[in-house]
């Protein structure tokens, strides 16, 4: 990867999908019929690609991001604001298919709900995405790609991987790491087909902390680290938390000791507006 070096922390990135998504506060999410009125309105390039890639440039000084984007206005915003968080993007263009959009609505509970509109785009092994750049990486997250993607990731020292990657998932390439939400029904399904080819199967729940297994019948659970604040909005609390583990990996901690540190990762993205308003910050002791 081009730029600073920073010696004593691991080179990152991230293979997935961004959406251009666009923030509101309101008081309850609305009923059948109901009209309810937002408030603090703003908007962001986000997406699990993106948010993993910005929490791991702040671990990291720096990180890596390949992804798919629209010929549109979101497509063309989308990199130079990702680049001001420390990622440097590389995106295949899409001009059939304009860039993912979404909703998201936080609640008096501080709970997001999420409306997408459109395809989400994913970057494909074939797209000159200078894929070779991989092999120099210590920690890849992938969430979103096809087959050939997921090959040019596993090139990476470690690659950790969320079920949301669908297709490319289960055809037998290694993962150092499957981390999935306990309470959502569409990763437990997908991760069906991929847990056979985790080292580590990593669930989280939430405020509950979560548990893992691995290939060799080791299991335990770790505890949610706590808020170093109020609780502000849980948007991107799950993907700085895989964010989090795959630097720890990267960085050659122990399973529990990366658990630990994806926890605080987590923990400190609650406590900001939106995804990047509060991510952890390296280096980390």
């Amino acid at each position: 990867m081009e730029g600073k070096a920073h010696e004593s922390r691991p080179r990152v990135a991230s293979v997935g999908h961004v959406e251009w998504v666009q923030f509101a506060r309101v008081q309850h999410v609305p009923r059948a019929g109901e009209v309810v009125h937002a408030i603090d309105p703003f908007e962001e390039p986000a997406g699990g690609g993106a948010v993993a890639a910005v929490q791991l440039a702040r671990l990291a000084g720096e990180s890596l991001l390949l992804t798919a984007l629209g010929a549109d206005e979101a497509g063309q915003r989308s990199p130079a604001r990702l680049r001001q968080l420390g990622v440097r993007v590389y995106a295949a263009t899409r001009s059939v298919s304009p860039t993912r959009r979404a909703v998201t609505l936080v609640d008096d509970e501080r709970e997001r709900t999420i409306t997408t509109f459109g395809e989400r785009l994913e970057p494909h092994g074939d797209d000159p995405l200078s894929w070779d750049q991989l092999a120099q990486i210590d920690a890849v997250y992938f969430t979103a790609g096809d087959l050939a993607a997921l090959h040019a990731a596993r090139e990476a020292r470690v690659l950790v991987a969320n079920p949301r990657a669908l297709h490319a998932l289960g055809h037998g390439v290694q993962l150092d790491a499957l981390v999935l939400s306990a309470d959502d029904e569409i990763e437990r399904h997908e991760a069906a087909r991929a847990e056979a080819d985790a080292d580590v199967v990593v669930l989280t729940e939430g405020a509950h902390g979560g548990s893992y297994e691995t290939r060799s019948g080791e299991s335990g659970r770790w505890a949610a680290a706590p808020a170093p604040g109020e609780p502000v909005d849980s948007y991107g609390c799950g993907d700085s938390f895989a964010a989090g583990l795959t630097y720890g990996l990267g960085a050659g901690m122990s399973v529990p000791d990366a658990l630990a540190l994806a926890a605080r990762c987590g923990a400190v993205c609650l406590t900001g507006r939106g995804p990047y308003e509060r991510q952890l910050t390296g280096p980390i002791a």
